[in-house]
């Protein structure tokens, strides 16, 4: 049995696991931003709980493409009156964020993962995780989101990634961040084409550093709509078909929008695989 440490959880990842999301940014590209109401947060959060997650990932930062950066102030602002509301819920509470100085404040008010898409590249970011027991999601990206997907460029796209994370795992071993608090996260979308996000997907189940689970997010995402032609409002079958491959393929932990929908497909694939079995 594999077990990730999030703070003072422990979950298991015999199953895969569904980490809900919830936006607290103006600008999402998803369209489900709930920046101006705590109130609404705090409901859709609830709403995301009781759907089934097993983690809920709040950002207060868009990093769509194109985003422009939020100060620290706004996204403590937008982050900490919905964090101090839901951390008492008996659900681990990942923060979207690659600020220190929000990291910190998060980690203070509850939160018991950091999911960083910046890869825990900033030696500040890794003393503020590594002073804690908080679980931290390691992310690549090409670039930053404000340009990332102008020009992106790979000579083999699944080895760079890889050798990216490897370098992440090693940032966080060195400060003393055990393995057992560690996931990985390829990025889909983050500074990548289409071919380059369906040569990392097809190479799930071969790629990976060790043996640390991966966290896949693809949610909605543009990828689904490249395949589909559906603007983002249309691309729920798209995402639960996609978050089913990626747990066939050894995702662990699924960020999805649409969680109720993401479980019961979940549900079918696992009853219809014990059946075979029997």
């Amino acid at each position: 049995m594999t077990i990730l440490h999030c703070g003072h959880f422990r979950l298991s990842l015999d199953r895969p696991l569904l980490m809900g999301i919830v936006n607290l940014t103006p600008d999402s590209f998803s369209g489900d931003g709930l920046v101006d109401s705590v109130e609404q947060a705090v409901g859709h959060a609830r709403r995301q709980y009781e759907a089934g997650s097993d983690i809920l990932d709040i950002g207060a930062e868009s990093s769509r493409p194109g985003a422009i950066p939020t100060s620290e102030e706004d996204e403590l602002r937008r982050l900490l009156p919905v964090l101090k509301e839901i951390v008492g819920w008996g659900i681990p509470v990942s923060v979207d964020t690659y600020k220190p100085i929000v990291m910190r404040a998060a980690l203070e008010a509850g939160a018991t993962m950091i999911n960083d898409i910046t890869g825990m590249t900033n030696r500040d970011a890794l003393s503020a995780v590594a002073e804690s027991d908080c679980a931290v999601c390691v992310m690549h990206m090409q670039g930053e989101p404000g340009t990332m997907q102008q020009t992106p460029r790979y000579q083999n796209v699944v080895l760079e990634v890889n050798s990216f994370l490897a370098e992440g795992v090693e940032r966080c071993s060195r400060v003393g961040i055990a393995d057992e608090r560690i996931v990985l996260d390829p990025g889909f979308g983050f500074g990548k084409t289409l071919d380059h996000n369906l040569a990392l997907f097809s190479a799930l189940t071969v790629a990976g550093v060790g043996d640390f689970p991966m966290l896949v997010g693809v949610s909605r995402k543009t990828m689904l709509g490249a395949i589909t032609g559906r603007p983002v409002g249309e691309r729920l079958a798209a995402s639960v078909t996609a978050a089913l491959l990626a747990a066939q393929k050894g995702a662990k932990i699924l960020r999805v929008h649409d969680v109720a929908a993401t479980r019961d497909a979940l549900a079918v694939w696992a009853a219809i695989e014990q059946g075979s079995q029997t």
